[in-house]
């Protein structure tokens, strides 16, 4: 059928062009050439930034001691890159983007309510990459003296929407070359970035900090597997789908995982010896995370630190633009991938414009709206991570795109499942900026009817008091409900569907 598969002339000038025309379709046989060391490259490349060293801060900001710190860091990502893993498992059975091979858990049609919120995801954290990569433009040209004013910001908005909308268009074979190319650059950057900065390390500081609760663990887990594997979690397949069919699912995990955490786990853990070195630098690093790293540094390597910086944050962007257009296409939208990935690029580029040129008071509530998003996203996850374990065979590749097809146009279980493990998830989780996003304070109405913390509303700024509040429970709890509601409720209809 027409649609899904790609046409040998569409091959032809990807390979001519270096511009995939492929789009949701699935992809033809001998396109899948791919091994699954190759997904060791784009993980890497995405995750291999100075940002994540900042995330030091963030975790003992939760009162643990570095020891535990330690083990929510290594668990957390390990864990969550490891879960990316297994929906990358279904990209090489069904060789179609991950929201396309959703349909086979929600339907053809079904799709749609977890595709809009995979799509809003990912083109607003996208959107925030970019915000961060202009604003640490602005923040080390004032650190060498030159402008880092209006015009500064405007030449970074320019380079950084051109670098992440040209190669999201340009697509898969493009952005694999250059994620091996940005591995390399951005790797070498960030280990010499560590090696200038060991100095700042205060070792017994850091013994000296006191441990914390089991609740404070949990919270820094939530929030650590939150910001690396369970972020990446919807586009996952869009990077596995072009691997051969005989690629063990085994490796594909493996790879997936040691490609997107390896990075992560190293820079987190040396970030954690920075902040816990000083309380004043850990403050500093949270309210201005890429600024305060460079504070750290010679002059003479501000510049290859901004640059590395800001490769780093385009690296993971493209990704994300690159898979919004694919979840875009796979909402019914008809155009080619290459427009849908410009849309996105577009959409990207104009909110960082808004962000850092207009607004006054809009990234606080950005990130609540983004933070509310993950734990529908979380219950997405947990029914599509079980919807995978009980499939035994490849998908069927014209089902996906047929209504009427075996896994029919609107699995009402499926959406109810997502629906209800969403609710009881905002239940347990609070909203991080009540000031700033005071509409957003409805979260967390579960805690109190449990006991498990107080609401305060303070003047200066409402927060909660207890110590599971800010653990975020609900976040593992929506990933926990979908998968095990599934996996009880749907084995004899997937079996219906594979016999």
């Amino acid at each position: 059928m027409s649609h899904t598969t790609t046409t040998g002339s569409g091959l032809e000038q990807t390979r001519r062009l270096g511009v995939e025309t492929t789009g949701i379709e699935i992809i033809e046989e001998s396109a899948r050439t791919a091994q699954p060391r190759d997904l060791f490259w784009p993980w890497f490349a995405a995750n291999v930034s100075v940002f994540g060293i900042s995330y030091g801060s963030f975790v003992l900001g939760f009162g643990i001691s570095f020891v535990q710190a330690v083990v929510v860091t290594v668990v957390g990502i390990v864990v969550s890159f490891a879960l990316c893993g297994v929906i990358a498992i279904a990209g090489k059975r069904g060789s179609a983007p991950t929201m396309v091979l959703s349909r086979a858990a929600f339907g053809v049609n079904g799709q749609k309510v977890p595709g809009v919120v995979s799509w809003l995801v990912s083109i607003g954290w996208e959107t925030f990459l970019a915000i961060l990569a202009v604003l640490a433009t602005a923040t080390i040209f004032d650190q060498l003296g030159w402008s880092g004013g209006t015009t500064t910001q405007v030449v970074a908005t320019g380079v950084v929407a051109l670098l992440i909308v040209s190669a999201s268009v340009a697509g898969y074979h493009v952005i694999m070359r250059m994620q091996s190319v940005l591995t390399w650059i951005t790797g070498v950057a960030t280990l010499v970035y560590v090696v200038l900065t060991l100095d700042e390390v205060d070792w017994s500081a850091v013994s000296d900090i006191p441990a914390g609760s089991a609740q404070q663990m949990v919270g820094a887990l939530v929030m650590v597997m939150t910001g690396f594997g369970l972020g990446w979690i919807n586009i996952a397949a869009d990077w596995s789908r072009y691997q051969h069919r005989d690629a063990p699912g085994a490796a594909i995990v493996g790879w997936n995982t040691f490609g997107g955490a390896v990075a992560p786990v190293l820079l987190v853990v040396f970030g954690l010896l920075l902040a816990g070195s000083s309380d004043t630098l850990s403050a500093d690093i949270a309210a201005d995370p890429i600024g305060t790293l460079g504070t750290l540094l010679p002059t003479w390597f501000l510049v290859p630190f901004l640059i590395t910086a800001i490769l780093a944050l385009v690296s993971g962007a493209v990704l994300g633009i690159y898979s919004s257009g694919l979840t875009l296409l796979s909402l019914g939208v008809r155009i080619p991938r290459p427009a849908a990935a410009f849309i996105d690029g577009v959409i990207l580029t104009l909110g960082t414009i808004w962000v850092v040129f207009f607004a006054e008071d809009f990234l606080g509530p950005f990130q609540s709206f983004l933070i509310t998003l993950g734990v529908p996203l979380a219950a997405w996850a947990g029914i599509m991570i079980a919807d995978i374990a009980l499939r035994k065979r490849d998908y069927d590749e014209e089902a996906l795109f047929d209504a009427a097809g075996r896994y029919g146009s609107v699995d009402v279980p499926a959406i109810a499942t997502m629906v209800g493990a969403s609710i009881v998830g905002w239940g347990l989780v609070v909203n991080n900026f009540a000031s700033d996003a005071a509409w957003n304070n409805w979260q967390g109405f579960l805690i109190e009817p449990l006991g498990l913390g107080t609401y305060v509303d303070d003047p200066a700024g409402p927060y909660w008091e207890g110590n599971w509040p800010y653990a975020n429970l609900g976040v593992l709890l929506a990933l926990v409900l979908g998968f095990a509601v599934t996996y009880v409720a749907r084995r004899a209809k997937v079996r219906r569907q594979e016999s």
